[in-house]
């Protein structure tokens, strides 16, 4: 899922752009369509939990889609800041398309919210808050889940990625690991996990209370992971590439 070193490719850019509009979008229509006041999967499901557990069994499969796709080919299916930050800390990305990732990503973020207040009936849209995360408890637990739960994800996207056995396989990898963490944190923090994902909905809904935590908690997340992952693995990356 990730460029080699020193991949640079301004088409690469406008594909994580695009993905990343594409994953925002899905994420505001699966909320309209599994929260949303007087919607009619809504008002079938049970309760809460279940309309969160709709809304990660929806979200989960289109990531894992997106990365197939050869939008995600193009460029390697980051779709999320911190990702981007662990691959960069790592050693798996330059500065260069550092920049250029995260600045697609957040425009592709927002694109994708906006385009999903268009689509959206405006009752639909403000019932969901314009899907904006916000934490259900205190700052600090939010910031420490947030970054627990983008940490959780990394390492399955890192164990996965780094094997040349197991890396066509991370797609699938992430789909049970993001449905589960959709499903359970989105009570305590929204569950983000992206600074995209957040950041898109903030503006277009023009709600940045909370916003702060959704970009620091992940991307703290992605250079500790990152960090940890090349510190000690890299002795073992010439066998993990031909394992």
């Amino acid at each position: 899922m990730a460029p080699e070193p020193g991949f640079f490719d301004r088409r690469a850019w406008a594909a994580e752009a695009l993905g990343t509009g594409l994953l925002v979008l899905a994420i505001v229509l699966a909320v309209g369509l599994s929260v949303a006041k007087g919607s009619p999967l809504a008002d079938a499901l049970p309760g809460p939990g279940a309309r969160f557990l709709a809304v990660g069994v929806l979200v989960a499969p289109f990531v894992a889609l997106l990365a197939t796709s050869p939008l995600g080919r193009a460029s390697g299916a980051h779709l999320n800041p911190a990702v981007t930050l662990a691959f960069w800390i790592g050693g798996r990305l330059s500065p260069r398309d550092l920049t250029g990732y995260i600045a697609a990503q957040l425009v592709g973020g927002l694109a994708g919210a906006a385009t999903g207040r268009a689509l959206l009936p405006r009752a639909a849209w403000e019932s969901i808050g314009g899907t904006v995360t916000h934490p259900g408890v205190p700052a600090a637990a939010a910031f420490v889940l947030e970054a627990g739960m983008t940490a959780l994800l990394l390492v399955v996207i890192l164990t996965f990625s780094s094997s040349k056995r197991l890396a066509r396989l991370t797609p699938l990898a992430i789909v049970p690991v993001l449905t589960a963490i959709i499903w359970l944190g989105s009570p305590w923090t929204g569950a983000s996990i992206n600074p995209a994902r957040s950041e898109g909905p903030a503006l277009a809904f023009g709600d940045f209370s909370d916003l702060w935590l959704y970009l620091l908690a992940p991307s703290v997340a992605g250079l500790a992971v990152g960090l940890a992952w090349r510190v000690t693995h890299t002795p073992l990356r010439a066998l993990l590439r031909d394992t």
